[in-house]
């Protein structure tokens, strides 16, 4: 268990130091915001190009792959939003954040630098960026196209879906998996500059986005939202990763370590930007502090989950 802990720690340490950066006022929101801007513009679309160009392309597209996790995403989706509407009677609007809460993961700030740890940096950057397309193009659009129709009583879909398009399209680590797809398919090499540049940014990533999770965590609290919070958190950190065991346990024989990534991914708490998603539903207390408790329980979730697979022998530790 010393093993798991030495992989774990780390992670959680640069989390604990981007908390007592903000508790001790040696950053403010303002700076903090430019280092995470600095992660999902730089930073982020700098892996996913280094991802894509230092491994061949069959290795980078892993339809199993993509299958088995999106299709668990979505099942954990779906039963987040039949549990909230049918079951406990819910609008549509916070339905769609509840799910959205439940299956979309933190893959590039505490997936990726949770699976570089225990599988390696480069396909620990490979599984992120297939993580990113089912996110991105899955996840999340579906839960705005859903939580925009129920604040609009189920008018202007259609609006909503092209509006939902054309910020996808703009998201910078689409950018940069487009970018890096197109190298990848035409075989082209950066200059070497350039390719230092990208590298550098990439070897930035994990630790700057750590301690912006941190930093966010400072001043959240968790007032009468148990039910709420705790049902999120449970469906994310619980739900999700079994949901997809099971799919992948469904479909032919992988390679474990698509497998491995699959659960530390899934593992991972709720996406960082849920709570300004949650606030245009309003949810910002509950998506806050489901963040929050989120991210403090994966402590102990990952921990946990890597031990089993340690024990299962899909993961030994050297």
């Amino acid at each position: 268990m010393l093993e798991i802990l030495a992989i774990t720690t780390p992670i959680f340490l640069l989390i604990g130091a981007g908390y007592l950066a903000m508790g001790t006022r040696l950053v403010n929101r303002e700076q903090l915001q430019g280092v995470a801007t600095f992660v999902l513009y730089f930073a982020l679309p700098a892996l996913v190009i280094r991802a894509l160009t230092h491994n061949p392309l069959d290795e980078v597209f892993q339809p199993h792959y993509l299958l088995a996790y999106g299709l668990g995403s979505l099942a954990v989706f779906t039963f987040a939003l039949l549990l909230t509407l049918k079951l406990q009677g819910k609008p549509l609007s916070e339905g769609a954040m509840h799910a959205l809460g439940m299956s979309a993961s933190n893959s590039g700030f505490i997936g990726y630098p949770v699976a570089a740890m225990v599988l390696g940096a480069s396909p620990a950057a490979v599984l992120m960026a297939l993580n990113m397309v089912i996110e991105n193009l899955l996840i999340i659009p579906a839960a705005l196209i859903l939580a925009e129709a129920g604040r609009q009583s189920g008018a202007g879909i259609v609006t909503v879906a092209r509006k939902t398009v054309v910020r996808l399209v703009r998201n910078p680590v689409l950018v940069g998996l487009a970018a890096g797809l197109v190298l990848a398919v035409t075989e082209t090499s950066l200059p070497g500059p350039l390719a230092q540049v990208v590298e550098m940014l990439a070897n930035a990533a994990g630790p700057a986005a750590l301690f912006v999770i941190g930093g966010t965590l400072f001043g959240l609290q968790v007032r009468g939202m148990v039910n709420d919070v705790g049902q999120i958190v449970v469906g994310k950190l619980i739900l999700h990763p079994l949901a997809v065991l099971v799919l992948f346990l469904l479909m032919p024989a992988a390679d474990p370590t698509l497998l491995v990534g699959a659960l530390l991914f899934a593992s991972a708490p709720m996406i960082s930007i849920y709570p300004l998603l949650g606030q245009r539903y309003g949810m910002a207390g509950i998506s806050a502090a489901a963040l929050m408790v989120g991210t403090l329980a994966a402590f102990v979730t990952l921990s946990l989950g890597i031990w089993l697979m340690t024990l299962a022998n899909l993961l030994p530790i050297r």
